[in-house]
């Protein structure tokens, strides 16, 4: 699939700094589904075109349990905008969505001619018109016809979207609308999906004519969220029940939360393959198991107490022989090396690096980022600044807790880790947020860093 990002700016080559992209070459980006490309086919002072193309790899698409055996392989995903070019989209070009730029800072708050081209988007004209006009965009959608045997348009539109905005702005109507307009995440929708709408939303959703249809295709038709961030993007006037259609959400548990947030980041990263380590018993193992997506499940630890533990929680003696092929429980060490760890998808670290002895973190680093250097790690860790909320809390969150760090120790160190092992890194909060002490828990996703041609 593909995406064009043109501007006819003086010097129209800006764009390569805006986007952070050199213009005389060809970016290569690992995808959980496949593979990124970011190439300038025109470079010159008065026309500059970037391109993003997502090649698909049907055998890393879910297929939907309810599907035809072969969907997995015969669909439209490789070829219809869609959930996938928007994460896409979001991980090549993230300080533009950002608005930021290192070389051009002055450039980013500056409205610039853009025309953005999207070849094949599944939607009505009518449609696309509603949810891009609004934002300032001359709209031109062109119904894909289909073949002359068959006759008529298709569901397809060639979608060219004018005008003068901001990159970063423009890049957040994509990165949200894309998906609503394909109505078909190819991710599990979880709660913190609901802060990256309303960042991404940042200064044009609220007042969007369409906004609640915007949400609730977003969140993927789960009401509890689409009630939540609505009610967010308008404190002062709460959409009701009957505008909605959606009833009020109620708050799970933190652990709940943590739980949802780390299978959420596993969806993310695309992982089928995955390691739970420090996996305690078994919490996480058992929300993994219930995920048909998770064809291998590996829970280590170093307790050979929690491992039986675990093994009761998930009644391994009582599983079906199909379900006990899918997981092992190893007894395993964090901070030596273990082969058996090597070649995952994804590790997950939940409330573990806190019970490690700050002299022996790095021990852990370099055994799981440098020896196992699985495809991507989610790691979370309490956030000690939400620490003054716990009435007749004194000192750390358990007896256990070596250490527990500020959002900018947290930050710092991930940073360093994801330097020095070849990754790049994300950090979001999960659970209530407050305005000065930030989320209960913050949760960092290392993924492997761009290879680049």
């Amino acid at each position: 699939m593909l995406l064009t990002v043109t501007t006819t700016h003086r010097p129209a080559t800006d764009l390569g700094f805006l986007l952070v992209k050199h213009p005389d070459r060809v970016h290569q980006f690992d995808m959980p589904t496949g593979t990124a490309y970011v190439m300038f086919p025109e470079a010159t002072e008065e026309r500059c075109t970037a391109a993003l193309m997502l090649d698909v790899d049907p055998q890393k698409l879910r297929a939907r349990a309810d599907a035809f055996e072969l969907s997995q392989y015969v669909n439209d995903r490789p070829y219809a905008a869609s959930s996938l070019l928007a994460s896409a989209l979001s991980k090549v070009f993230r300080s533009a969505q950002r608005g930021t730029s290192k070389d051009r800072p002055e450039l980013t708050g500056r409205a610039i001619p853009l025309e953005i081209r999207v070849p094949v988007l599944r939607g009505t004209t009518d449609l696309v018109t509603r949810l891009f006009a609004p934002l300032g965009w001359t709209v031109t959608a062109t119904p894909i016809a289909l073949e002359p045997e068959i006759g008529g348009d298709s569901r397809y539109v060639d979608l060219t979207l004018a005008g003068t905005l901001r990159l970063a702005d423009a890049l957040n109507h994509l990165y949200v609308l894309l998906p609503v307009l394909d109505d078909g995440k190819h991710y599990w929708v979880a709660p913190d999906e609901i802060e990256k709408l309303l960042r991404s939303g940042a200064g044009w959703l609220a007042g969007h004519p369409e906004k609640v249809l915007i949400a609730r295709r977003y969140l993927a038709h789960r009401k509890s969220l689409a009630t939540t961030a609505l009610e967010l993007l308008d404190a002062d006037q709460p959409v009701t029940e009957e505008e909605a259609e959606l009833p009020v959400a109620r708050k799970a548990p933190l652990a709940a939360q943590r739980r949802d947030a780390v299978l959420a980041a596993l969806a993310e990263a695309g992982a089928t393959r995955v390691l739970d380590l420090g996996c305690g018993p078994g919490a996480l193992l058992t929300a993994l198991l219930k995920e048909s997506r998770f064809t291998e499940i590996v829970g280590a630890d170093v307790s050979s107490r929690a491992l039986d533990q675990a093994a009761r929680r998930l009644r391994l003696d009582r599983m079906p022989q199909r379900q006990r092929d899918r997981i092992k429980l190893i007894q395993t060490a964090l901070t030596y090396h273990d082969d058996r760890l090597s070649g995952y998808d994804a590790a997950v670290l939940m409330e573990v690096i806190e019970h490690v002895d700050l002299p022996r973190l790095p021990a852990l680093e370099a055994s799981v980022f440098g020896r196992a250097r699985p495809g991507a790690v989610v790691v979370t860790t309490p956030n000690v600044e939400y620490n003054v909320h716990y009435e007749g809390l004194t000192g750390m969150r358990h007896s256990d807790h070596r250490f527990e760090w500020t959002r900018a120790e947290f930050a710092t160190w991930a940073g360093d880790v994801a330097t020095r092992y070849g990754y790049t890194v994300t950090i979001r909060g999960v659970g209530d947020e407050d305005e000065t002490t930030g989320a209960p828990t913050q949760l960092a996703l290392f993924t492997k860093a761009e290879v680049t041609a």
